[in-house]
């Protein structure tokens, strides 16, 4: 009801409201172009409240027309108020926005994806496809499925068995191959130019990406139609990090927020950072990595399609972007767990080490509040675990044995906290 097409994010030519994702004047991105005026006067704090706890309560804001009837259950997920790990840290105001349980593939995938399928039916695609570094290709499978739509889903051979029968078990046509995310990426643009095929992330780009703005609608309602002061978010594309920046701007645009001051900041894994290292050495263009090398798997796009526009976010907002190794990720991991209950994957990790380091150089203020975004669920990745936690002890069945191990546990209890409190 409220997309007037698609406008190019560099030269603004105008495209209409079809499967187009890059400008054929310039070769700059398309972007799903709204009358936010018309929406201003169609949307309020009241009508978003009366509305059912999903995604969807946005609709407005998402490029679809007529009656949705795909992704009713997914989204709103729980933003907690972290006070274990705020403690840890050294803030007063932490929160975690939970999409490790969002539905029904456990990552803030199926968001993207459950818009990216709506518009797929609206044009009249037959097949549903994607490249993926593993959430997706589960969120893919997963909504394809349920809508009965045919899918093949494209992913570098070595992602973690988790995410590779999260896939295969919703039937889906699964291709595994050799070499980097960038070389699927590519061998599936090819393939979209030959078949007629919705490829979420691809030919229907701007219409997927949309989809990452509920996260931030979410997480705005839930602090009560506020901006958080800090926020921290994953980045592999860059796609996401974007979409928090413009949907806070458009809450605040249609007068759902007052004026806001947040400063976004952006966290990749170490062996793949082509967005931070741009932010960190003042560069004004991205330079790819050609061969990523993380166990956070999810992150590893050494070619972002959407990385000048975040590292220019994170600088034009005053946030900043930080890196993480991988023995920083699993403690991340391990932190957020032992402190808050939540088991995240490793981009988790990555949000979360981040954080402590942005914490502890000064960029997040310790009494501003500040959200991290966390997007996917532990169980996908428990390879990266594998030597890297405590082996449980196995006794006979005697009292003595156990108060052994009691007496360890308590030297280790006192460790801990002597480190914690250093």
């Amino acid at each position: 009801m409220f997309v007037k097409g698609l406008k190019c994010r560099e030269c603004g030519k105008e495209y209409p409201d079809s499967a187009l994702y890059v400008c054929d004047y310039c070769f700059g991105p398309l972007e799903v172009d709204y009358d936010y005026d018309k929406i201003k006067k169609n949307i309020s704090v009241e009508k978003i409240k009366s509305r059912q706890p999903n995604m969807w309560r946005y609709k407005e804001l998402l490029p679809i027309k007529g009656d949705i009837e795909i992704g009713k259950d997914v989204g709103f997920t729980p933003l907690v108020k972290a006070d274990n790990l705020a403690r840890v840290l050294g803030v007063k105001h932490l929160y975690i926005k939970n999409d490790a349980v969002n539905f029904p593939t456990l990552s803030f995938k199926d968001r993207v994806v459950s818009v990216a399928i709506a518009k797929a039916k609206e044009f009249g695609f037959k097949v549903i496809a994607c490249a993926s570094t593993g959430n997706l290709a589960n969120a893919t499978a997963a909504c394809s499925a349920a809508s009965g739509f045919e899918c093949f889903v494209f992913i570098p051979s070595n992602l973690e068995t988790g995410k590779v029968l999260g896939t295969l078990i919703y039937g889906t046509n699964l291709v595994k191959i050799e070499g980097s995310y960038d070389k699927v990426n590519r061998l599936c643009t090819e393939i979209a130019g030959k078949h007629n095929w919705a490829f979420v992330n691809i030919n229907l780009r701007p219409y997927y990406a949309e989809g990452s703005k509920t996260l931030t609608f979410e997480m705005l309602e839930q602090l009560g139609f506020k901006a958080p002061d800090n926020v921290v978010v994953p980045m592999a594309g860059g796609s996401l990090i974007t979409k928090v920046g413009k949907s806070i701007e458009e809450f605040e645009y249609c007068g759902l927020i007052e004026k806001h001051n947040t400063k976004i900041f952006g966290a990749q894994a170490t062996g793949c950072n082509p967005i931070t290292s741009t932010v960190k050495e003042k560069r004004e263009f991205i330079k790819p990595v050609k061969t990523p090398d993380t166990i956070a798997k999810s992150l590893a796009i050494g070619n972002p399609a959407d990385g000048y526009y975040a590292a220019d976010l994170m600088h034009k907002s005053g946030g900043f972007g930080e890196d993480a190794t991988d023995d920083e990720i699993v403690e991340g991991m391990k932190l957020l767990a032992s402190t808050e209950g939540i088991f995240t994957e490793t981009a988790g990790g990555v949000t979360v080490a981040v954080a402590k380091k942005l914490i502890e150089k000064g960029y997040i203020n310790k009494n501003e509040t500040t959200v991290l975004a966390i997007t996917g669920n532990g169980l996908k990745t428990l390879e990266s675990l594998n030597g890297r936690l405590d082996e449980a002890p196995v006794i006979n069945p005697n009292l003595e044995e156990f108060e052994e191990v009691l007496k360890k546990v308590r030297e280790k209890e006192k460790t801990n906290n002597k480190t914690i409190k250093k």
